[in-house]
This record gives C-alpha cells, structure tokens and sequence, in this order.
C-alpha cells in the first residue's frame, strides 16, 4: 500500500506547475497577519485607550482599585501618580497611574 510520502513528489510538480505564483506564497503571511490585528493588537489598543479614558476622568474622591488589589479614595491627582487613601486611619500611598485597574461604580469589561 503506498504511502503518502511516496505521492510527495507528484503532490509537488502538481503545485510547481499550477503557477498559483507569489501570491500563493503570500496568502498565508497575510491571513498570520490578519489573525494578529484582529485578534491581539486591535483589542489591546482599545483596552489601552479605554484605561487612558478612565485615568483622565479621575478626580478628588474617587474610588478605586489596583491591579495590586489595594482599595482606596483619590487625595490628590498628579501628572504620572495618585496619591490614595487606603484605610480610615488616613494612611496614604502614592500609586502609578498605569497601576490603576478600575474606579469603583464603573462597569468593567
């Protein structure tokens, strides 16, 4: 019984001689690179702005939460940080603005 190794060659000269050119070469590259932006870079650029969108809209009061899961209320809004309140004792820490995951009472998606 043949083997489909032992095909492989006329599988080849069937290709070679079909001329599907450099397109044929190229189809592949590109539906790699239409899985990529669709599926990696367009939903991380929008997470990206959706959080940007959420940082400016910050103000004095505010609830929110780290990526580190530290709950606190926005004392004071600087241009990269946030200084938050963390407990009733009045401890505060100064947070990275890029470590912010979500302002409580907002939907998360």
């Amino acid at each position: 019984m043949p083997t489909l190794f032992g095909f492989a060659p006329f599988l080849l000269a069937a290709d070679a001689e079909s001329g599907g050119g450099i397109f044929g070469l190229l189809l592949p590259f590109l539906l790699i690179f239409a899985v990529f932006y669709f599926f990696i870079y367009r939903p991380q650029k929008k997470r990206e702005e959706q959080h940007e969108d959420m940082v400016s809209k910050l103000s004095k009061g505010d609830q929110i939460v780290t990526i580190g899961g530290i709950h606190g209320t926005v004392r004071r809004i600087d241009d990269d940080s946030v200084l938050a309140q963390v407990d009733s004792n009045g401890v505060k820490i100064r947070i990275d603005k890029s470590a912010i995951a979500q302002v409580e009472g907002e939907d998360v998606k």
